[in-house]
């Protein structure tokens, strides 16, 4: 007769995770963790700046490391290509500790070699949003005053007013689009300068761990974008998130960590969002390959795919539906993929479902939870947990502590829904220049308040809203997201929001607008019985709009829900044809 465990699978889930956790993270394991010197959980071993870790990449050699179309860097050339940037950066333009160096330009591996030079330089490395208007570039110019930027052809207009009112110096990827060398600008070609030489090393130069290394600009979803500075202690973590993650999950199917191919990933997500990082940290720590895409396209990542036997996908949800679709349409059956992950918006629970009725359980499914302030995931649910909490953005890392708080800060138990504060190795230290949104940011103990909704059951943690989103109707907490969920899980929605409209009686009330599939027919009195028959009758929306358009998203799949209640709170009414899967570029600009 089969043994049978009495005890509920969520408990066993929590002591197996646990167990994982001791074994990777105990004294001489390879994450093992201490708690530092300003009472932040810290990795006890590896390497503690981003020059540290990226000297390690060198002994990757001739392994490929960027593919872009029929161009290759394999480890050594991107790291000599890297290193004499950096020296040029020290010596030919006198750059110094502390001074500020902007990446603007598209997913080319050019923008690996840039940023790492600036790693390598001990300068502050500051990626830019590469879709920015010129109007976005100079705001974040005047705010970090930077003294390079190392941008492609197609950010040299946007670009050049500034620099030559700043006496910038710019350094410019001609090859990537055209660009007029404007008037007392002072600009360098990158390829005119001498072949870097295979044998030489980077400038002498040892950053501190508590020294800046990044200022990454927040989205921007609710106002103006904020400089989130993160020192090289907290990148170094960022860092090895991703490779604890990697462990963890290999140990949860029963595999050795690290003893697999090194994995060949797409690179769906732009690089200068926080989502890339924890996506090219982990494939640099492994001697992995990245494939780069010059902008979203399903059927182009199939064959991708197919070409370089990628192993890893990671993007947005809205790309990875897309992808799915493409799949499907196509009868691809993603041979040579092992992961499925998601990240930089909140993922319909139903799309694990879907990817396991195609795939079974070949695919590890994977999705999480990181933000700029954060370096990237601290948070990651994968493989057999995900398929039985599609719901949950998954456990920490090691280095990253869990609080559900309530308004006065103080910790709420197990499954009360709160605030979910931060606070590990991979938190950013504060805003670049801006004393006032850094107070308001922490709590006492150095906790970060991320603004998001959560609930944390048997050490799982799933957010279900930002707080600036939920909807209070009469009295009752609606949380989008959930909502959300609900309507995407239709099929003949394509893509769709929720948000609160206000109500003279009920203070808000709750309105979808939706972007239905190609062909689709479904009447917005059938959507909302649909929701009914899921959630609460106070959830269900007291009205769906639909769209003939896209609905709005930032670079990283963020719905800019502003633009939409302006939309939805006008007496204009949202029609129209009912087109095709959205368009969502994501690295191209």
């Amino acid at each position: 007769m089969p043994h049978t465990d009495p005890r509920p699978s969520g408990q066993q889930d929590s002591e197996r995770a646990e167990r994982i956790h001791t074994l990777l993270t105990g004294p001489g394991a390879p994450f093992a963790v201490v708690r530092g010197e300003q009472g932040v959980l810290e990795y006890a071993d590896g390497p503690r700046t981003l020059r540290e870790f990226v000297e390690t990449t060198w002994a990757f050699g001739d392994t490929p490391f960027l593919i872009a179309g029929e161009r290759t860097y394999s480890y050594s050339e991107f790291f000599a290509a890297a290193s004499a940037l950096a020296v040029r950066l020290r010596e030919r333009y006198g750059l110094r500790s502390g001074d500020r160096a902007v990446v603007a330009m598209r997913n080319h591996p050019e923008w690996q070699i840039a940023f790492w030079a600036v790693q390598l330089a001990g300068l502050i490395a500051v990626p830019l949003n590469a879709w920015s208007t010129e109007d976005e570039f100079t705001y974040a110019l005047d705010d970090c005053e930077p003294g390079v930027l190392l941008v492609d052809g197609e950010r040299m207009d946007r670009v050049a007013g500034w620099a030559g009112r700043a006496a910038a110096r710019v350094v410019l990827f001609q090859g990537h689009g055209e660009a007029r060398l404007p008037d007392g600008v002072r600009v360098e070609r990158y390829e005119d300068l001498p072949a870097p030489d295979p044998l030489a090393a980077p400038p002498d130069v040892e950053p501190r761990p508590e020294a800046d290394a990044t200022i990454i600009y927040t989205s921007g979803t609710t106002g103006r974008p904020k400089g989130a500075v993160a020192t090289h202690l907290a990148q170094a973590g960022a860092a090895l998130n991703p490779r604890y993650q990697a462990a963890a999950s290999a140990l949860g199917r029963g595999a050795v960590p690290g003893m697999g191919p090194a994995p060949v990933s797409l690179m769906t997500f732009p690089f200068f969002h926080v989502a890339a990082f924890t996506s090219f940290y982990g494939v640099m720590a492994a001697g992995g390959t990245l494939v780069l895409m010059d902008k979203w396209d399903a059927d182009e990542a199939l064959r991708l795919i197919r070409a370089h036997g990628v192993t890893h996908f990671a993007g947005v949800p809205t790309a990875a539906l897309q992808l799915l679709d493409a799949a499907e349409r196509t009868g691809d059956g993603l041979a040579s993929l092992t992961l499925f992950s998601t990240g930089g918006a909140a993922a319909p629970p139903g799309l694990v479902a879907r990817l396991t009725v195609r795939y079974g359980e070949r695919i590890e499914p994977r999705n999480g939870y990181g933000l700029t302030e954060t370096g990237g995931g601290v948070l990651a649910n994968a493989g057999a947990d995900y398929r039985a909490h599609p719901g949950a953005v998954g456990r920490p890392t090691p280095v990253t502590e869990v609080r559900i708080a309530a308004a006065t800060g103080e910790a709420l138990p197990e499954g009360q829904v709160g605030e979910l504060w931060l606070r590990g190795q991979s938190l950013f230290r504060g805003y670049w220049r801006d004393a006032a949104a850094t107070e308001e940011a922490f709590g006492d103990g150095g906790w970060f308040r991320t603004g998001d909704v959560a609930v944390e059951r048997a050490g799982r943690v799933a957010v279900v809203d930002r707080i600036t989103d939920m909807v209070i109707r009469g009295g009752e907490n609606v949380y989008c997201v959930e909502v959300e969920g609900v309507l995407h899980d239709h099929p003949d929605v394509s893509d769709a929001a929720v948000l609160g409209i206000p109500h003279p009686v009920l203070g808000e009330e709750v309105v979808a607008v939706v972007w239905l599939r190609a062909g689709a027919t479904v009447t917005a009195g059938a959507l909302r019985d649909h929701v009914g028959g899921r959630l609460a009758a106070f959830k269900v929306p007291a009205r769906v709009l639909f769209t003939d358009e896209p609905l709005p998203r930032n670079a990283t799949g963020k719905l800019l829900k502003p633009r939409l209640r302006t939309l939805a709170e006008s007496a204009e009414p949202l029609t129209g044809a009912r087109p095709g899967p959205p368009a969502h570029p994501v690295t191209g600009a």
